[in-house]
């Protein structure tokens, strides 16, 4: 006969192997249909493109890889670099996840203050340029998900900053940022709760993220292609 004292062991045992089997079950469940973007090794299917103004600066000096982590300097001798990289390919209706975090600052007294700033940038049309045709899903750690037209597009915006504040995690911590666009609607989660939501008028472009003077971090970006 088991004793008491063992047959709790069991049965906490067995309990903590379903919550286990659970929460895996959740979380592969929750990436369901979603590929990586990101190879979490270098830019293979990226390409990049920097301000032709800065003769002097290179892609490598801005963006790079470690641990899986897609680092962006943002600056370059102690000078803001603009310039984004995006994907080779064009997406219409998609889903986009990714993680994302701005390193964080020695001296920070109001982290409402604090302007790191990036971008994801979906339906980019036409030449590259600073900045390109496009609709922003503003990536400023103060607005970030709010819906902003770019370069002559036209988009809707209903930023809900009070939801922001709630939810973003402080300067040099992991968020993540979901971005669902169908048909030229778009709806901007951060930490899975809505900041925005909109309409714009591009329907298919390509997918890019910003330089713009912040050191920010990515990791695990994927998507969700739609019909």
């Amino acid at each position: 006969m088991f004793c008491p004292a063992l047959r709790s062991l069991l049965a906490c045992a067995a309990l903590l192997a379903a919550a286990t089997l659970g929460a895996t079950a959740d979380d592969k469940k929750g990436d369901d249909g979603f590929k990586p973007l990101f190879n979490g090794k270098d830019l293979t299917g990226w390409r990049t493109f920097l301000d032709p103004k800065l003769k002097d600066v290179k892609p490598d000096d801005i963006w790079s890889v470690k641990e899986g982590v897609l680092i962006c300097t943002g600056k370059a001798n102690d000078k803001q670099v603009n310039g984004y990289f995006h994907t080779e390919k064009s997406y219409k209706n998609y889903v986009i996840r990714y993680d994302w975090l701005y390193k964080r600052p020695e001296k920070v007294e109001d982290e409402e203050k604090f302007l790191g700033n990036s971008g994801l940038l979906i339906h980019i049309q036409g030449e590259n340029k600073i900045w390109p045709k496009c609709i922003e899903v503003q990536g400023m750690n103060r607005d970030h998900g709010k819906i902003i037209p770019v370069s002559g597009a036209k988009a809707t915006s209903e930023f809900d900053r009070e939801a922001l504040k709630k939810v973003r995690k402080p300067i040099g911590e992991w968020n993540t940022t979901e971005a669902t666009v169908q048909d030229g609607n778009i709806i901007a989660k951060v930490n899975g709760v809505k900041v925005d939501s909109g309409k714009g008028d591009l329907m298919e472009g390509q997918i890019g993220f910003q330089s713009e003077g912040a050191e920010i971090h990515f990791r695990n970006i994927k998507i969700k292609e739609l019909k």
